[in-house]
């Protein structure tokens, strides 16, 4: 994979964010300066390196967890292992434990 690819660029984001915390596809596409929500969802979606690049910390701007992998009760599990709540597939205070985009060093 191309170090400067748009995935790689995303994927290397998602390494700020700290524990107990997650962002959104707008909030990291903002970070990269574009507004390609759908390409982010996308680099996520094709993230082959699940271990290293914590992707299921990128959520819909709802607070609605979303897929990972396909399974989306893996991603409610490695919320949850962070110390976030999780009700009706929704992150509980959505707003306080969102990484936004001006906290990323970019």
């Amino acid at each position: 994979m191309d170090n400067d690819s748009f995935q790689m660029r995303a994927l290397n984001l998602l390494l700020q964010i700290p524990k107990g915390r997650v962002t959104t596809y707008q909030e990291l596409a903002h970070a990269m300066g574009t507004r390609a929500y759908r390409a982010v969802g996308t680099a996520m979606a094709k993230n082959q390196f699940l271990g290293k690049y914590p992707c299921y910390k990128v959520v819909k701007s709802s607070g609605e967890v979303g897929q990972y992998a396909g399974e989306t009760w893996k991603k409610i599990e490695l919320l949850r292992d962070e110390g976030l709540e999780i009700r009706d597939g929704k992150i509980v205070d959505f707003k306080k434990v969102l990484f936004r985009a001006d906290e990323f060093k970019v």
